[in-house]
């Protein structure tokens, strides 16, 4: 949980309030996705090196010892990583019997994504690569949650309505980042969009994300979309204003007015 907490503002709070097996499934899956998209997002690694680590822990996590091959694999790279992602395996042994096989299925799949992303240089130039490129990185992590709610208590969802809240959440992301992305070479706007096309799309996918909280059965995992939703709703709104971060304050205040 201090890992999270690091990695993490958004999730920590929703994550924190669920059930102790189903928390430990779903920090589990959250941290080993947040260590590939470390690897991915490395300022100082090489291409050729991402590539190489993504694509050799893709490869480790579909062996029949995943987690000691993927320590294993990862142990000679541990003074260029960050922590998180040199802990990959412990995060992934933090999975509960009949959730780690979930865990680690989408672990894989991510890892496989980002090395092609670094490999085509994260090329974005129409509405369907952007697609393609946040559900590698966040509605992926959508899709995998619907499996976990499914696993824990049998509430069953829209899986492409899962993928879309990803989706938005990381639109506000690409939003929120926008300068720090081009000042290292990144573009992740389609070719001719502008801020309020990056807006629209991402509104249309948190609306998209409120339609799949509405339809999900009362218990854990409506209570835990809800406040990354509220927060993404709410920086929306922010840097359409021309703001761009949400204060600690506002955060609290929001999480609040959700769940006290």
């Amino acid at each position: 949980m201090t890992m999270l907490q690091q990695t993490s503002r958004t999730f920590y709070i929703p994550i924190s309030r669920l059930e102790a097996e189903l928390k430990e499934a779903v920090t589990s899956g959250y941290l080993c996705m947040r260590a590939i998209d470390e690897i991915e997002d490395h300022e100082h690694l090489d291409d050729a090196i991402k590539i190489d680590l993504l694509r050799g822990i893709q490869h480790c996590l579909t062996l029949e010892r995943p987690i000691e091959e993927t320590e294993q694999f990862l142990t000679p790279h541990k003074a260029v990583l960050p922590e998180v992602s040199f802990r990959l395996p412990e995060w992934a042994g933090l999975s509960p019997s009949g959730a780690e096989e979930i865990v680690l299925r989408y672990t894989a799949k991510m890892a496989g994504e980002m090395a092609d992303w670094v490999e085509h240089k994260w090329a974005i130039c129409t509405e369907a690569d952007l697609d393609r490129y946040t559900y590698s990185v966040a509605g992926m992590v959508g899709e995998m949650l619907s499996e976990l709610w499914l696993w824990f208590d049998g509430s069953t969802s829209d899986r492409q309505k899962a993928i879309a809240f990803g989706r938005g959440l990381q639109a506000v992301n690409i939003l929120r980042n926008r300068k720090e992305d081009l000042e290292r070479g990144v573009d992740f706007f389609p070719d001719g969009w502008e801020f309020k096309d990056m807006i629209k799309y991402t509104r249309r996918n948190l609306k998209e994300a409120d339609a799949y909280i509405a339809e999900l059965k009362k218990g854990p995992a409506v209570e835990f979309c809800k406040i990354p939703l509220a927060l993404a709703k709410a920086t929306v709104k922010l840097i359409a204003a021309g703001g761009n971060k949400l204060t600690r304050d506002a955060v609290l205040k929001i999480v609040g007015k959700i769940g006290g």
